[in-house]
């Protein structure tokens, strides 16, 4: 039923209800609410109480019903299969009627509105609504400043949004509003800023800081959408310049006002503080948004903004505020990331950099290369311009001495919560806190500058130390420094290492620093173990044992910012090629109990996922760790427990259990109490797709290191079913898992699960691509070598279809030609263990009409035409597969068919290279075994590794003699065709016949 003008009052009341702190009035209301969303005019009934004029004073209704408006047009506007969705009609009406309510003065109401046009303009524009920037660029002309303001937040909010669409068609549309759009916008920019401008004069001359200033404010505000519409425009509206070269001329003209404005608004920064603190937080606002465009158009335009006027303006606008800025400006910390930023970006810039290329051939001809060269080399002299040695030097100076030093307020916050102080280092952070900002600049710096900066960060490390020596505890500006200068020496150490003797630096310096355990030495030791994880690469072997021993006394400290750098810093140790395990082995006791303390210790999930990454590499790579098992069986046990509805925290957790799985090896039941149920619960089908992957690699490696099948893992087979029904994303470990329960569980597995794996197989094969079979058909061949008479019965639904993949797949390109080449080679093995059974199915009505299906004509015997596939694929296969063709082409000689004689030249070439070709060596490197890994300690097979050996070395194939099967088989076609079988014989070339008695060795 539809909703119309008369069910308003209703409609109000469901709302105004649906705001009531009485829960017998709410719930109904929302009840009733969420039931009408669907129901044609439901949204043409909020439009009219969000505009009716009787009701501008319930700003909070009028609120509700523009949220539930936007939730409509989120779940409804676009036309669904299972849901009406909002008629055509409806829709038209509601574009106009948006359109003329354009004046709205609550500003919550106004956004909401703003964000939902995106979103239907998102969909509708242009093609059905192709009028929506011509009308609100004619309001423009006429409106006020509140209107205007709106019209720019529905702007900015549409621009933004159309801005993310990716089709060409999309893009040039979106290029057609930029070109009609700018210059109003931009005009409108200058205006405003000359308008804002004028007023801070004015009110930095008044004494009457009462006065109302709302239409000044709110012009500020106008000017700030607008510049965030200029940025959209710019950024967006023109294609990038990196690839085509194109100048785009707004770049040219926007950005140098775009830093005249902060140049002009900063000064007005220290004067409003206390006086018009809204207008401070708004100049607070500009110059950092502003300067964020600038880097915005100069990531997207780098050779545009190149140009002589504007990079150096920019560039050396950036480099005097970090080099030597105002005093208030030292407290603007968003402002100098923002210089900092644009800094960085134009250093590492690879537009900018000089391009290494041959001189151009044909002088008059200038290609691309030549002009991204020839720009290239004018940026590079501006940039050197700008950085000469000296200042270079200067800003070398001026981010370690300044930048990098630890403030009252850093060390406050180090000590209220220092945990969220280690991670604040992180990489991920870099643009959001000054320090890391500065060092991710120095970094950039260093690198582009390296053999002027190595001597200068040398100097001023020495100078520190000799400063402020190990003895020193009090937190003085010279231990600050020193502190500094062990970053600044951490972060660089690729290209330090040229200027600096790690060995010297430890034994000299580091190790004795760690002699002080003073609570202010936090600060060094925090430095000290960034360092040793930051300089693993350098380290030599002679260093290497009271590293590790200064890592282990870093994981004692008092301090939790300490002990999470040292655990990182020791996962950097351990996971590196050059690990030495036996200078190590002895401290490892020490090293899990402090890790598992540092677990049970630190409290943010960062934390706990980096400390089981190094309990994890740990298990991994370090010796023998079944001394420990019962530690770790505990550890496990309350991570788990407290990990609940922390995904990303249990994939940590089940990859670290993964590790200790493959450690125990044989020994890995010693697990089970906590291994099984946490199994059990991730291989859930409801559980996070990612969750789900690791719990899958886990039941790998429990299967691959089970030294017995127990009755839990024979249990979880079916959820294997669940999983592949539902996604085949994990198809190539659910293949692995298959083949291990076939191997390590037998007949009892087989007899308990065998409707499972015949439906498995059937599921998959017919279904996936070329390499997803590529993953399951050797699991197939598995089980057809591991229960030759029942295990082909089981299948037989899947082989039809293997059948039906070797007479007709497509072996154009290699992976479908390996696809049929071990579809080929299973059915030759049932062929050779099983001969009755692949008679009778090749002969099965079902067959004939799948291959009917397939587009394959059964005009001939199918064991006929599957030899024509072995003679084919003969040269495709391993040395297994193709001694499997040649005894299936052995008893093909059997048959009494007179096609036989036709293919038995090609049938006795391939017997005859099977048999002087020689044996395969049947060990197998234990490194394509599932629960190998790379690590340094010694590797023993596991139990599945020697359960394939012994299943190969049993092979029926590998035991039988082909060249006996040959001669046997060879006598009785010459018995069945008599003449025929002579002349046929006579035909082979005499070279082939010779090579053929030397293989049967016969005289």
């Amino acid at each position: 039923m539809a909703l119309s003008v008369s069910d308003l009052p209703a409609m109000y009341t469901l709302l105004s209800n649906s705001l009531s702190g009485d829960e017998a009035l709410r719930k109904p209301a929302e009840s009733t609410l969420a039931q009408s969303e669907n129901l044609p005019g439901f949204c043409s009934c909020l439009m009219e109480v969000i505009t009716a004029k009787d009701l501008v004073s319930q700003a909070d209704v009028r609120l509700m019903a523009s949220l539930y408006f936007k939730n409509s047009i989120n779940r409804y506007w676009r036309n669904k299969r299972d849901s009406s969705g909002i008629t055509s009609e409806e829709k038209s009406h509601l574009r106009q009627k948006l359109l003329s309510h354009l004046r709205e003065e609550n500003y919550q109401i106004s956004l909401t509105l703003a964000v939902l046009i995106s979103k239907i303009a998102r969909i509708d524009y242009p093609k059905d609504w192709p009028e929506l920037f011509s009308v609100l660029a004619q309001q423009l002309q006429s409106a006020d400043v509140l209107t205007s303001h709106r019209i720019f937040m529905i702007l900015f909010r549409t621009l933004k949004e159309l801005s993310t669409k990716r089709l060409a068609s999309d893009q040039r549309n979106f290029a057609q509003i930029s070109s009609q759009f700018f210059d109003y916008s931009w005009h409108l920019w200058q205006s405003d800023m000359q308008t804002i401008l004028n007023g801070f004069s004015s009110l930095a001359q008044t004494t009457n800081t009462n006065a109302s200033h709302d239409d000044l404010y709110l012009t500020c505000e106008r000017w700030f959408l607008c510049s965030k519409i200029i940025r959209q425009l710019v950024v967006s509206g023109f294609p990038s310049d990196e690839k085509s070269l194109q100048e785009v001329r707004p770049v040219k003209e926007v950005c140098p006002l775009l830093l005249k404005a902060i140049q002009s608004l900063l000064p007005y920064y220290s004067s409003f503080g206390e006086r018009y603190q809204k207008h401070f937080e708004f100049i607070r606002r500009a110059c950092t948004k502003v300067m964020k465009i600038l880097v915005a158009i100069q990531t997207r335009h780098p050779y545009s903004f190149g140009d002589q006027c504007v990079l150096p303006l920019v560039m050396d606008f950036c480099l005097n505020k970090i080099i030597d800025p105002e005093p208030e400006i030292m407290s603007f910390d968003k402002f100098l990331i923002q210089c900092m930023s644009m800094a960085k970006i134009v250093l590492e810039c690879k537009e900018y950099k000089p391009i290494m290329t041959g001189r151009v051939v044909d002088e008059n001809l200038v290609t691309l290369e030549q002009r991204k060269k020839n720009i290239s080399g004018a940026v590079a002299g501006v940039l050197s311009s700008l950085l000469p040695n000296e200042r270079v030097v200067l800003l070398c100076n001026v981010l370690i001495r300044r930048y990098f030093v630890l403030t009252s307020s850093d060390l406050e916050e180090w000590y209220q919560n220092p945990e969220s102080f280690h991670h604040e280092q992180d990489a991920v952070l870099w643009s959001e806190k000054l320090r890391p900002c500065a060092e991710a600049l120095y970094i950039v710096l260093f690198h582009n500058h390296s053999q002027l900066l190595g001597p200068v960060v040398v100097s001023i490390l020495q100078e520190a130390m000799s400063g402020c020596p190990p003895s020193v505890t009090d937190i003085t500006s010279g231990l600050l420094l020193k502190d500094a200068a062990y970053g600044a020496a951490a972060y660089i150490y690729y290209e330090l290492s040229n200027y600096l003797s790690f060995k010297d630096w430890f034994d000299n310096a580091l190790s004795l620093e760690l002699t002080n355990d003073h609570p202010n030495m936090r600060i060094i030791h925090r430095k000290v173990a960034l360092i040793l994880g930051q300089w693993v690469s350098e380290i030599k072997e002679d260093t290497k044992r009271p590293v590790y021993c200064a890592l282990i006394k870093l994981l004692q400290d008092r301090d939790l910012c300490v002990r999470l750098a040292a655990s990182r810093s020791l996962y950097f140790h351990i996971e590196d090629a050059a690990f030495s395990q036996q200078e190590f082995s002895d401290l490892l006791p020490v090293c899990w109990k402090l890790s598992f303390k540092l677990v049970e210790d630190v409290q943010e999930f960062d934390s706990k996922v980096q400390v089981l990454n190094t309990i994890s590499v740990l298990i991994a790579y370090v010796g023998d760790v079944i001394p420990y098992a019962n530690e770790l069986v505990q550890f496990f046990q309350k991570s788990w427990e407290e990990s609940s509805g922390e995904s990303l925290l249990q994939i940590q957790l089940l990859t670290a259990l993964k590790n200790f799985v493959v450690a125990l090896g044989y020994k890995s039941p010693m697990c089970y109490t906590v291994l099984l149920p946490i199994l059990v619960s991730g291989l859930d089908i409801n559980s996070p797709d990612e969750l789900l992957e690791d719990s899958m690699q886990l039941w790998e490696a429990t299967i691959s290191n089970a030294p017995s099948m127990v009755p839990q893992l024979l249990g979880y087979f079916p959820s294997l079913v669940d999983i592949l029904e539902r996604s085949f994303d994990h198809l190539k470990v659910a293949a692995s898992i298959i083949e291990g329960y076939i191997i390590l569980g037998g007949t009892e597995f087989l007899s308990l699960h065998a409707s499972s794996v015949a439906k498995l197989f059937d599921v998959v094969v017919g279904n996936v691509n070329d390499r997803g079979l590529l993953s399951i058909l050797p699991v197939i061949d598995v089980l057809v070598q591991c229960s030759p008479s029942d295990g082909p019965q089981l299948i037989s639904s899947t082989l039809q279809k293997m059948m039906v993949i070797c007479l007709t797949g497509d072996d154009r390109v290699p992976i479908s030609t390996s696809v049929k080449a071990s579809a080929a080679a299973t059915l030759a093995r049932i062929l050779v263990t099983n001969t009755d059974f692949l008679a009778r199915l090749a002969s099965e009505q079902s067959l004939s009409t799948l291959l009917q299906n397939a587009g394959f004509s059964v005009v001939e015997n199918i064991l006929l035409c599957l030899v024509d596939v072995w003679l084919d694929k003969a040269d495709n296969v391993n040395y297994i597969q193709k001694k499997t063709f040649g005894f299936a082409l052995s008893i093909i000689l059997t048959l009494r068919l007179p096609q036989v004689l036709d293919k038995l030249d090609q049938i006795l070439s391939v017997c005859t290279s099977v048999i002087l070709g020689g044996s395969e060596d049947t060990t197998e490197d234990e490194s394509s075994s599932s629960d190998n890994m790379s690590s340094s300690r010694p590797q023993f097979p596991s139990k599945e590794f020697r359960r394939r050996q012994q299943m190969k070395m049993s092979d029926p194939i590998n035991q039988l003699s082909l060249e006996n099967s040959v001669r046997e088989n060879l006598q009785t076609c010459a018995n069945l065709h008599g003449e025929a079988f002579n002349a046929a014989m006579a035909r082979i070339h005499p070279a082939a016949l010779a090579q053929l008695k030397q293989a049967l060795k016969m005289t």
